[in-house]
C-alpha cells in the first residue's frame, strides 16, 4: 500500500546528534518538522533508568542498543579488483538501534577539529610544499569554510551537551592545564573537567617528565548538576565506568535524549515517524530540487512525505547510500576522479600499546566513557613533518574508562595462559593493573576508496547494499608506526613491567575487527562542486532545498572524535536554514 502523508516544511531523515540538533534549531524558529527514524523510540527513564544493571553481556556483548547487522550491512573489499562481500557482524559500523542513534550509547569525548583540519590541503602546501600534499595515492581538500567560522557553533553544542573540560586556548591565550595545541575558544567549557584518577596521574607524571603537555580529555560525563540553554537539567557522574554500548540512567551523560528531547519533544510543530526506513529523497520533475522522502513503515508501507526541505541527518554510511539510491549529484568515479557522491571515505588509524604493572593497584571499577588524558604534541600538523613520510599524526591517551569483566579477561599479557590455573593467576593479578595508550590517528582520503551501491546485494526493501572500497593511505601507515613508537616510549616512562605495541595501520584495513567506530566521508562538503557533494553549508550543490549533514560531509578524518564536529556543523547549517534559506530559497554559495 502507497500513501502520501501532509506536506511539511521540513523532513528530518534520522533523529540522531545532527537530526535532534536541526530539530530543535528549526522548531524554535517556527518551522514545523518531521522527523522519521529507522529504530524505535528510546529513553533513559523507560529503558536504561538506573534500576537496569549495567549488564556487560546485555549491552557491551550482545550490544542491544546497537542497530543490528541485518538492518545496516554493507558489502567490502580492499581494492576494485576484488569481490565485495556482506559484513554479517557489526565490525566497525556501531549504529544506534533508535532514536538518538549512537547518541545514545556512545562513550562521551567531546572533541572539537584542530584548525589545520579544516584547511588541510591549504595548510599543508603552505609548510612543506605542494609534493606534500599532492601525491599519487591520496586526494586533500579543504573544507570550504574555517575553524574560525565553525567557532561560535562548537561553543553552542558544547553548552547544549554541557561539556566537562578545562580550555586551552580561550581568545589566544594559553591556559595552564589545558590543551595548549587546541584551536582559540571564546570561553571555557560550561562544566569543570572531571577527576583525575590513578591511571591518568601516572599518564600525566610521565609525559610531563617527557616534556610533553598532557591534559584531561573533553567529556560528555558531566562533572556536575547543569542546566543547559534548553532549559534541561542533567546530573553529575557517579563514575560508574559503564558507558560506551550503554545507556545512562544518571541523565549525566550527554546524549539527544538527556539533552535535546526534553524540550523538542514539546514542541506542537515537531513529529517524529519511528521503525521506518527512508530509501530514497524524492526529485522534482526539473531534477533541479526534491519535494520529499520515501519511506518503508514498520507494516511495510511505502509512504511519501512532502517536505519543502529534505535533511539527510543519518549515520555516514546511510547517508551515503540514500544519496546515492536518489541518483542525486554524479556518483564518484576512482579511475577517472571525477564524481562526489562515495568519495574521500576514511576511518581512523589506530595504534598504541597495551601495558600492565606490578607494583601499582589501579581499580578499574571507577571511571567514565571519556575520562582520560591525553597528548596532542603529535597530533594534527603540531609537529614538524619536514623529514617524516606522512602527514597528520594522532591524539595518544589513556583511558580510566570501564572494568568489564569479559572484556578485561582478553586484557593479560603476552604469554599468559588462556586456560587453567594459570590464566586464573595472570587474571587475579592484572585486572586491576591494566592500562593502554590509544592512538586514535588522523584519515587521509585516498583516490581508489570508493562508497557505491553493490550490484549484487540487496536489503529487505530491495536497496542494494553499499559497497564499501577501501584501504589505509600509506601516509597513514607510516603515521601510525611513528605513534606507536612514541606510545611505547611513554608505557616505558610510565614504569610498565610488560608492554604490547599493536598497530592496525600494519595490516589491510577490515570492516570486520573493531579499532574504532569513526567512518567519515561520502558525502564530502567544500568550495569546489567537481569535488564536494555539497557546498560550506551543507546544502547540496545539485538540489538546493536538500542538505546532507553528518559525519558523511567530512573530506578526511582528524585524530578526534567526530561528534563535536557533527554537532557544530549540524548548528550551523540549520542557524542558514531558517534565517537565511527560507526567507530567499536558492543556493547559499557560489559554485
Amino acid at each position: 500500500m502507497e500513501r502520501k502523508r501532509p506536506k511539511t516544511d521540513v523532513v528530518v531523515v534520522g533523529l540522531g546528534w545532527s537530526g535532534s540538533l536541526m530539530a530543535e534549531e528549526l522548531t524554535r524558529a517556527g518551522l514545523n518538522v518531521v522527523a522519521i527514524d529507522r529504530g524505535g523510540w528510546i529513553d533513559t527513564s523507560t529503558h536504561t533508568p538506573p534500576a537496569v544493571d549495567p549488564d556487560e553481556l546485555r549491552w557491551a556483548i550482545r550490544k542491544e542498543l546497537f542497530s543490528p547487522p541485518r538492518d545496516n550491512t554493507v558489502t567490502f573489499r580492499n581494492r576494485a579488483e576484488q569481490t565485495a562481500v556482506p559484513l554479517r557482524d557489526f565490525g566497525i559500523f556501531e549504529l544506534g538501534g533508535g532514536v538518538g542513534g549512537a547518541g545514545f550509547h556512545w562513550a562521551g569525548m567531546g572533541w572539537r577539529f584542530s584548525p589545520w583540519a579544516f584547511e588541510i590541503r591549504s595548510k599543508t602546501i603552505e609548510r612543506y610544499g605542494r609534493a606534500k600534499a599532492q601525491d599519487d595515492e591520496m586526494q586533500l581538500q579543504d573544507w570550504g569554510i574555517t575553524y574560525a567560522e565553525l567557532e561560535p557553533f562548537y561553543d553552542r553544542w558544547e553548552r547544549i551537551a554541557g561539556i566537562s573540560g578545562q580550555a586551552g586556548n580561550i581568545q589566544g591565550q594559553i591556559q595552564p592545564g589545558g590543551n595548549p595545541f587546541e584551536g582559540p575558544r571564546t570561553r571555557d567549557y560550561p562544566t569543570p573537567k572531571l577527576k583525575t584518577l590513578r591511571m591518568m596521574e601516572i599518564f600525566n607524571n610521565a609525559t610531563e617528565k617527557m616534556g610533553l603537555h598532557p591534559f584531561t580529555i573533553p567529556c560528555a560525563n558531566l562533572s556536575q548538576p547543569y542546566v543547559n540553554p534548553l532549559g534541561v537539567t542533567m546530573g553529575a557522574c557517579s563514575y560508574c565506568g559503564f558507558c560506551l554500548g550503554f545507556g545512562c540512567g544518571n541523565f549525566s551523560k550527554s546524549s539527544p535524549q538527556a539533552c535535546i528531547f526534553p524540550a523538542l519533544m514539546r514542541r506542537s510543530n515537531f513529529s517524529v515517524i519511528t521503525k521506518s526506513c527512508v530509501t530514497k529523497v524524492n526529485k522534482a520533475a526539473d531534477g533541479k530540487t526534491v519535494t520529499g522522502v520515501t519511506f518503508v513503515n514498520e507494516h511495510g508501507d511505502t509512504i511519501e512525505q512532502p517536505a519543502d526541505i529534505v535533511c539527510l541527518t543519518a549515520f555516514q554510511v546511510d547517508n551515503t547510500r540514500i544519496l546515492l539510491n536518489s541518483q542525486i549529484s554524479e556518483v564518484y568515479n576512482a579511475r577517472t576522479g571525477t564524481g562526489t557522491v562515495g568519495r574521500n571515505f576514511t576511518f581512523q588509524t589506530v595504534s598504541g600499546t597495551d601495558l600492565w604493572f606490578e607494583a601499582e593497584t589501579i581499580n578499574p571499577f571507577i571511571g567514565a566513557g571519556a575520562l582520560g588524558s591525553q597528548i596532542d604534541d603529535y597530533n594534527s600538523d603540531n609537529f614538524d613533518h619536514s623529514n617524516l613520510g606522512f602527514i597528520g599524526g594522532a591524539g595518544m591517551l589513556t583511558l580510566s574508562r570501564d572494568g568489564m569483566p569479559i572484556a578485561k579477561a582478553s586484557a593479560l599479557p603476552p604469554g599468559t595462559p588462556r586456560w587453567g590455573s594459570g590464566f586464573k593467576k595472570g587474571y587475579a593479578k592484572y585486572y586491576q593493573n591494566y592500562g593502554v595508550i590509544f592512538n586514535q590517528g588522523c584519515s587521509m582520503p585516498v583516490k581508489a576508496a570508493t562508497l557505491d551501491l553493490d550490484p549484487t546485494y540487496r536489503d529487505k526493501y530491495g536497496v542494494p547494499l553499499l559497497r564499501v572500497t577501501y584501504d589505509y593511505a600509506q601516509s597513514d601507515r607510516n603515521m601510525a608506526k611513528f605513534t606507536m613508537d612514541r606510545a611505547v616510549e611513554i608505557a616505558r616512562e610510565m614504569g610498565a613491567s610488560h608492554v604490547s605495541p599493536f598497530n592496525f595501520g600494519d595490516k589491510p584495513f577490515t570492516a570486520g575487527i573493531v579499532a574504532s567506530d569513526h567512518v567519515i566521508g561520502g558525502t564530502p562538503m567544500g568550495s569546489d562542486p567537481t569535488t564536494s557533494t555539497v557546498n560550506p553549508l551543507l546544502q547540496s550543490w545539485d538540489a538546493h532545498n536538500l542538505f546532507v549533514v553528518g559525519a558523511s560531509v567530512f573530506p578526511m578524518n582528524d585524530g578526534y572524535n567526530p561528534t563535536g564536529t557533527v554537532g557544530a556543523l549540524a548548528i550551523r547549517t540549520a542557524r542558514a536554514i531558517h534565517e537565511t534559506y527560507v526567507k530567499h530559497p536558492g543556493s547559499l554559495v557560489e559554485g
